[in-house]
């Protein structure tokens, strides 16, 4: 049985109207992003941090998925069990479309997580207060459950096993400078890239070595909500072969 890893990035979740940290208007205008999204920040100033993921889980309740993340949801609906959904994002707009199974690399942003135990439980949309304590063992060290620079992202290892199983790899709304997809793509013989614009890909070394595109198979050069149908296209033509 064929099956095909899908990672999506900020581009995915961006034309649903959340803020990212790059573009321009982005929330590196707003914020010093080591300042909220580090270990270091967090340890300097913990109501700060908390007071940011605040702002963004609000923001979040009133947002709607996309054409793209119904496109996912319906391609997983069609073909059960051939389709891996791993996504960069926090936001929870992929299972709002239908989504099941959702791995989220850098964690959820409607849960919250206790630094002693490590249970994680979900609190909505609702903000995190100085007076929260975790329900299993009520502890009153607790944090977001988004991962920061300076600490491992567990989920990561789900990319490997998804490497491993899939025969077809789509990135969908990327640069590449999170995760590095380009040694992903060597992996297949077929994949796929939406992304509405040409990114450098800049080797280990500070240089350029060529556009991102050029190492997929194909490239739907568009945002995500137009590459909803066409994506889906040749990803149904290679489930269905």
């Amino acid at each position: 049985m064929k099956k095909v890893m899908i990672l999506s990035g900020a581009g995915l979740s961006a034309e649903s109207g959340i803020r990212t940290f790059r573009d321009h208007d982005g929330l590196w205008e707003s914020y010093n992003v080591m300042d909220v999204c580090s270990t270091e920040g967090w340890e300097k100033d913990r109501a700060l941090v908390a007071k940011f993921y605040n702002a963004r889980r609000k923001d979040l309740e009133d947002k709607e998925p996309n054409r793209m993340h119904r496109a996912i949801a319906e391609l997983q609906q069609r073909f059960p069990g051939q389709i891996w959904n791993l996504t960069q994002n926090v936001d929870d707009l992929l299972e709002r479309a239908g989504c099941e199974e959702v791995i989220h690399l850098h964690g959820t942003l409607r849960d919250l997580r206790c630094e002693s135990c490590g249970h994680v439980w979900d609190i909505g949309y609702t903000e995190q207060t100085e007076h929260d304590c975790c329900p299993r063992c009520e502890s009153a060290q607790v944090r977001h459950n988004v991962v920061m620079f300076g600490e491992a992202a567990p989920m990561y290892s789900r990319i490997y096993e998804a490497v491993q199983e899939c025969a077809l790899f789509v990135a969908i709304g990327t640069s590449g400078q999170v995760i590095d997809i380009v040694p992903i793509a060597r992996e297949f013989d077929r994949s796929i890239l939406v992304n509405p614009k040409r990114e450098e890909y800049v080797t280990v070394f500070g240089s350029f070595e060529q556009n991102i595109d050029e190492f997929f198979t194909d490239f739907l050069q568009m945002g995500a909500v137009a590459a909803a149908e066409p994506m889906s296209t040749l990803i149904r033509e290679f489930l269905e072969k």
